[in-house]
């Protein structure tokens, strides 16, 4: 349970009480969009805002990183337990790293039905308790399976919810595959007020030429780089104590280098 005191505690983060900003990360499943999107929230943490993380995938490990390796209760299976309804809005939401608000939308049992299917049931649920009203987020990042751009896995993207897109690839074809469907879908919709592509980041595999691969991609796209992930020994160090590196410590290199990123981030509005 949340208490007064955690909430009270959060809503004293940061003072930029009333604006709030909702950014999808979107990925081929496996590319490190999850580890990207915790460090980023845990940099935006430390920079003292108020961030929400919403894992958008049936493995619900979005948040594993945020909360020292404990798996919160998804969403689906707080409605599975309890007939379809939600108990309260502290039910499906557990604060961690800083106070980043964490929730995993999780998915139905597998071959039972449409694992988007999550996404949309924890969307409504967070709407029914006034989720953001409640904890004032001056940051919300989807965490969101980007294999397939269709039903729930498209939520995000639509009016209402995320106003920009970050992806996250690295120089392997099928990454650059699957993000080239996501900025695909932002085009198709763009006249239905859907969430606006604001770059790419890249997370590298050592393939070679990478980066000249990847920058040639979002030319293409007619998008930017907002930041290269070097491969680092560091980011797994970090992960086997259930944490970020930028938890882990801050003044490593490649702390440094996700929190350029999400400085970036931060600074820029939305078009």
């Amino acid at each position: 349970m949340i208490g007064v005191s955690e909430l009270n505690a959060y809503h004293a983060l940061s003072s930029d009480e009333g604006i709030m900003k909702k950014i999808a990360i979107y990925g081929k499943g496996g590319i490190g969009k999850s580890t990207v999107t915790s460090t980023l929230s845990a940099c935006m943490a430390d920079a003292g805002k108020k961030v929400m993380q919403i894992g958008c995938d049936p493995k619900a490990d979005s948040t594993f990183n945020l909360l020292k390796g404990r798996q919160i209760v998804p969403a689906m299976d707080v409605l599975l337990a309890n007939g379809g309804v939600c108990p309260s809005l502290d039910s499906v939401v557990q604060l961690g790293y800083k106070g980043i608000a964490c929730v995993e939308a999780g998915g139905p049992t597998p071959g039972s039905g449409c694992a988007g299917r999550g996404i949309v049931k924890t969307f409504d649920v967070l709407e029914e308790f006034d989720a953001f009203g409640v904890y004032h987020p001056d940051y919300v990042l989807f965490d969101v399976l980007g294999d397939v751009v269709c039903g729930g896995f498209a939520t995000p993207l639509r009016a209402g919810y995320a106003e920009e897109v970050v992806i996250v690839t690295s120089g392997e074809k099928m990454a650059l595959y699957a993000a080239e469907n996501i900025a695909k879908a932002l085009d198709n919709f763009a006249s239905r007020g859907y969430a606006k592509l604001r770059g790419i980041i890249l997370n590298c595999r050592s393939v070679p030429n990478e980066e000249e691969i990847v920058r040639n991609f979002a030319q293409r796209l007619n998008t930017e780089i907002l930041g290269i992930v070097p491969r680092d020994d560091n980011i797994q160090k970090a992960e086997d104590q259930g944490m970020t590196v930028e938890e882990m410590d801050s003044q490593l290199p490649i702390s440094h280098t996700f929190q350029a990123i999400a400085k970036k981030i931060m600074d820029c509005g939305v078009a």
